[in-house]
């Protein structure tokens, strides 16, 4: 499992709402060329709705369709692959109150296909890349939340 903790000095609501944002999300992985698209048309998703996005990671061009499973406003979110390259990916946004106001938590499991090997390339491939986007994710939504530039670099309080 993957785990990125970033104390952000913003109300968990907020925080909430940015991660449900679709083009925030877009915003966040720019390096990348992400784009979204919502299976409702709708810029902000709801429990329920898909989004597929389409990004370049690792020199390869991906699609990835997420289903959002649970929305408990302000606390919970978590989205789920229904179609991509993870044999299983689960990710779930976590807020609580933290020491700066909110400690938000991105806790993400992914497997890929292949048996052993598959098992092999999520630990040393994988977890490591999706940890780096994670945080740079976090910093971006930290960066939106407190008001400040969204190239202002944030620090996630502990990753495991």
């Amino acid at each position: 499992m993957i785990v990125v903790v970033t104390d952000v000095a913003a109300p968990a609501h907020v925080l909430h709402d940015l991660v449900l944002d679709v083009d925030v999300h877009a915003e966040s992985l720019r390096g990348s060329g992400e784009s979204a698209t919502t299976s409702t048309g709708r810029r902000t998703l709801a429990e329920g709705d898909e989004v597929t996005f389409r990004a370049r990671h690792l020199g390869v061009r991906w699609t990835m369709t997420s289903r959002v499973t649970t929305v408990a406003r302000p606390h919970r979110i978590v989205d789920e692959q229904v179609r991509g390259p993870f044999r299983r990916m689960r990710h779930e946004h976590v807020f609580a109150p933290g020491p700066r106001g909110t400690r938000m938590s991105d806790r993400m499991e992914v497997a890929l296909p292949g048996g052993a090997l598959g098992a092999l390339a999520v630990r040393l491939v994988a977890e490591p890349y999706l940890r780096r986007l994670l945080r740079e994710r976090a910093e971006h939504l930290r960066a939106v939340a407190e008001g400040g530039s969204s190239t202002r670099r944030a620090r996630p309080t502990s990753t495991t």
